[in-house]
């Protein structure tokens, strides 16, 4: 399968031959699953202070009963303060938690190697799909050629005011726009001060993102990447179906040296 590749200025400049990874097929649940594990990693650690609320002198046989009859633990000294109160155990004030979180506690999720390169791959394939791009909510109305593919004299641009330009010739600056009149949100959010939601936008893939990452940093929305590092989380964030992504013409090269010995069975060939 044959595309357009485009300049800067959004004129057609030859066509280049799609690596097979673009004909595997479209497997939504499997892109959700990696989604979900892949996620996961990023996950921070929660866990209280070990001896928290056990710093302290209690007891709970003093006086003993006699009787083998369980008391909550007081607490021992003199001279007032909290002599006498319950202490050190769970369910009173000032007590340990019953049950608190642990930072031992497993929240990294696995996923199978082949399983993951499986969803990258039908990612990426879904790339091609306005229809998948449209069910997302971009705005592409102007533009018919899809994957969109441009030369790489985009990967030398570093300043934001020409990105800005090549959105706009590349007919993307209406995807862009429309992350300005997103609905503030209410509730707790709003009370937390996070009243507003960014959104995605574009996410250019490219040999070396460097310096387009420092381009498009103050657009909201617009994201870029290095082909190998691309990821699941990049291309469909909340593991919805598809990511607006532009390649560069030596991220096209780079994808398609994504090798594996069960490649041919991932992807169907025409």
């Amino acid at each position: 399968m044959k595309v357009d590749i485009l300049t800067l200025d959004g004129k057609k400049d030859g066509k280049i031959e799609l690596p097979n990874i673009f004909e595997t097929e479209i497997k939504k649940d499997v892109i959700h699953k990696a989604y979900i594990n892949l996620e996961s990693h990023g996950f921070q650690k929660h866990s209280t202070k070990p001896t928290a609320g056990q710093d302290v002198v209690a007891d709970s046989n003093d006086p003993p009963t006699g009787r083998g009859i369980a008391r909550i633990a007081r607490m021992k000294g003199g001279g007032g303060g909290r002599q006498g109160q319950a202490g050190e155990v769970a369910s009173i004030r000032g007590g340990r938690q019953a049950h608190p979180p642990k930072a031992e506690k497993v929240i990294y999720k696995k996923i199978n190697k082949k399983e993951n390169k499986l969803a990258l791959c039908s990612a990426i394939s879904a790339t091609k799909s306005k229809e998948l791009v449209l069910q997302r909510g971009h705005k592409i109305d102007e533009i018919n050629s899809f994957p969109i593919i441009v030369s790489d004299e985009i990967e030398s641009v570093t300043q934001t005011s020409k990105m800005i330009k090549i959105l706009e010739d590349l007919k993307l600056i209406q995807d862009v726009k429309r992350l300005e009149n997103r609905k503030k949100r209410s509730g707790k959010v709003a009370l937390r001060g996070r009243t507003k939601k960014t959104g995605k936008s574009a996410l250019f893939v490219l040999g070396n993102a460097k310096n387009v990452k420092n381009a498009c940093g103050a657009i909201p929305g617009v994201d870029a990447c290095s082909a190998k590092d691309l990821s699941v989380l990049d291309l469909a964030p909340g593991s919805d179906l598809i990511r607006l992504t532009i390649f560069s013409k030596k991220a096209i090269e780079e994808i398609s040296k994504i090798k594996s010995r069960h490649l041919e069975l991932m992807v169907t060939l025409n």
